[in-house]
């Protein structure tokens, strides 16, 4: 009896050895952690996955420092993290890869958020949310050229711009504007916008149903157009007293091949796909409450989308615009993605609820289950992948 009790026990220890993430070709996980300020190294390799450094950002004994995304230089030398919380304004931070040594820190603006850097690693676009200042105003983006850690100027963008993504040619940065809902493009020769375009009515529906609303209603809106001064640009009128936005887009992410962008719209549960080129709405996509983040897989093949009010992660097949799976994660509330570099896993950030800790998901895009989770400091926000690792001294 005995004998058969310790044989089950092993079993146990073997099958959750197995159902570990695992890598062939080590990889790293950086994982910012908002409430907890660090920044969480997790090595991914032949035996499974394990944390193996905690990395303090903390400025102030008892006053948060907020880190609030992380990003890995495409050549692998540096990471980065967005400080929300400064005196006055937040900051971005580099660190060499591997030593995780401090290299040095550039003040941007109110509360930075995600940190969009330049196929060649040269250059982040940082948006400054500004989440507590007042709203309908125009918030700007910090240009920063990485090599010197120089942030050379500021564009003023929209109220409340979140999301942050450059297409894989280099020739253009999205925007996702969260208050003004609305999506920009930045042309990054000239540092300036070049183009914006509205997002709402956010409302789930189909396309057919979509485009006919917007025909009646630009119908009406030019017969009263001469009778209406238009509202200033980056302040839409979603953000005025007694309304709220209709899409409210957190974040924007680019199609492998660069044809077509993904916005998660917060407010109307849905993604959005458009035309990246013309930025023309092609789909809306019922995902579950809430969602958030959105991130295609390196194959293009899904579009992952975290459900912040849902804990759940929406999945579409890009060759038939379907949801896939809608899938359960560990704790309520699921915010960043990042995919390894073989291709066999999602990584899916999920922010604690009071002392409850967060954690990181494992996903296997195989069967599109969570096969582990790792729990993780207080409120688990953004994450990235370094495809190399070093275990810590």
């Amino acid at each position: 009896m005995r004998s058969r009790a310790l044989s089950l026990a092993l079993l146990f220890i073997a099958s959750a050895a197995m159902a570990q993430p695992i890598a062939s070709t080590p990889y790293t996980l950086y994982v910012s952690s908002e409430s907890g300020d660090v920044i969480s190294r997790i090595e991914v390799g032949p035996n499974g996955w394990r944390k193996v450094r905690e990395v303090s950002v903390k400025l102030i004994a008892n006053e948060l420092s907020g880190p609030h995304n992380v990003a890995v230089s495409p050549d692998g030398r540096f990471w980065y993290v967005s400080i929300a919380h400064g005196t006055p304004y937040g900051a971005v931070w580099k660190y060499a890869t591997g030593s995780d040594s401090l290299i040095g820190r550039v003040k941007v603006g109110m509360f930075p958020t995600t940190i969009g850097l330049s196929p060649d690693g040269d250059w982040a676009y940082v948006p400054n949310s500004d989440f507590h200042g007042d709203r309908g105003h125009e918030n700007t983006l910090s240009v920063i050229y990485t090599p010197d850690l120089a942030s050379l100027t500021e564009i003023r963008a929209c109220d409340m711009p979140h999301g942050s993504k450059w297409n894989h040619a280099g020739t253009r940065v999205y925007v996702a504007c969260m208050m003004s809902d609305e999506l920009l493009t930045i042309d990054p020769g000239a540092f300036s916008v070049s183009a914006r375009v509205a997002l709402g009515s956010g409302a789930p529906m189909s396309h057919a149903e979509h485009m006919k609303m917007e025909t009646r209603e630009d119908s009406m809106m030019m017969a009263a157009a001469a009778a209406k001064p238009k509202p200033k640009v980056g302040a839409a009128s979603s953000t005025m007293t007694g309304q709220n936005p209709d899409c409210l887009t957190t974040y924007v992410s680019v199609a492998p091949n660069d044809s077509l962008i993904y916005l998660a719209c917060n407010h109307s549960n849905e993604l959005q796909v458009r035309d990246a080129t013309t930025l023309a709405l092609i789909r809306r996509l019922p995902t579950g409450a809430g969602a958030y983040n959105v991130e295609p897989s390196p194959d293009g093949r899904l579009v992952f989308v975290t459900n912040k009010k849902d804990k759940s992660v929406s999945v579409f097949d890009t060759r038939s615009w379907t949801e896939s799976k809608r899938i359960p994660t560990s704790k309520r509330i699921p915010h960043g993605i990042a995919f390894s570099p073989d291709g066999r896993y999602a990584f899916v950030t999920c922010e604690s609820v009071g002392t409850d800790p967060g954690a990181i998901d494992a996903i296997d895009l195989s069967t599109l289950t969570v096969v582990a989770s790792m729990p993780l400091a207080l409120q688990p926000t953004g994450v990235a992948v370094w495809r190399g690792s070093a275990s810590a001294p």
